[in-house]
């Protein structure tokens, strides 16, 4: 996979969107248990729903929406749909090629 670095940073310039990254790494200590609403366990890889994210930036729904889309575009986010809800979790993969991608090329 080759990332694009270009869209990263753009990804990467602006505080809350690291943050949600930042949270996203370790969501059992950032957010509630997730889930619960979908009636059926579900295996949600370590996924957030965009409620929860939206309440822990303390941002209106399309800001977080617009960022989680943006940070996804960027490869940072992978997300799966449950029903009606939406489960954000990082793209440890990308993150490991820009990690090296920085340590090689800068």
């Amino acid at each position: 996979m080759k990332i694009d670095v270009i869209e990263i940073c753009k990804a990467l310039n602006n505080e809350t969107r690291l943050n949600i990254l930042n949270w996203l790494k370790n969501p059992d200590a950032n957010f509630p248990p997730q889930g619960s609403s979908l009636g059926e366990v579900v295996d949600l890889k370590g996924g957030v729903c965009v409620s929860s994210i939206q309440e822990k930036a303390g941002l209106s729904p399309s800001t977080v929406s617009n960022y989680l889309d943006m940070l996804q575009r960027a490869g940072l986010l992978l997300c799966e749909r449950h029903g009606k809800w939406t489960y954000y979790r990082r793209n440890e993969e990308t993150i490991k090629e820009l990690a090296s991608y920085i340590i090689k090329e800068l």
